[in-house]
């Protein structure tokens, strides 16, 4: 397993807590953060959950939290190819259906 792979699922796990300090503690040990940075972790926390394949299940949770925080657009721009996929398959499947 590659370096990037490896950090990417310890990431990924520590996402799936939505812990933020939890977060924060893991980012900053592993020198991808500085201690105050950056000045809203429990945004880019969410933000980071929405733009992992791996967390697909939370990503619906993400856009409400980023909804909610008037973060509409950032959502939209993490969560459209998401959204894309979606209606690829929907569109597939009534094509299957008929």
């Amino acid at each position: 397993m590659t370096e990037y792979a490896n950090f990417r699922q310890r990431l990924d796990a520590v996402l799936r807590t939505r812990d933020v300090k939890q977060v924060q503690d893991f980012l900053i040990a592993e020198r991808q953060w500085s201690p105050g940075q950056p000045a809203d972790a429990e945004f880019a926390m969410w933000m980071m959950i929405g733009g992992s394949p791996a967390l697909r299940d939370l990503h619906g949770r993400a856009r409400e939290w980023l909804i909610s925080h008037g973060h509409e657009a950032d959502a939209d721009a993490v969560l459209r190819k998401e959204k894309r996929q979606e209606g690829k398959q929907a569109k597939q499947g009534k094509k299957r259906g008929r």
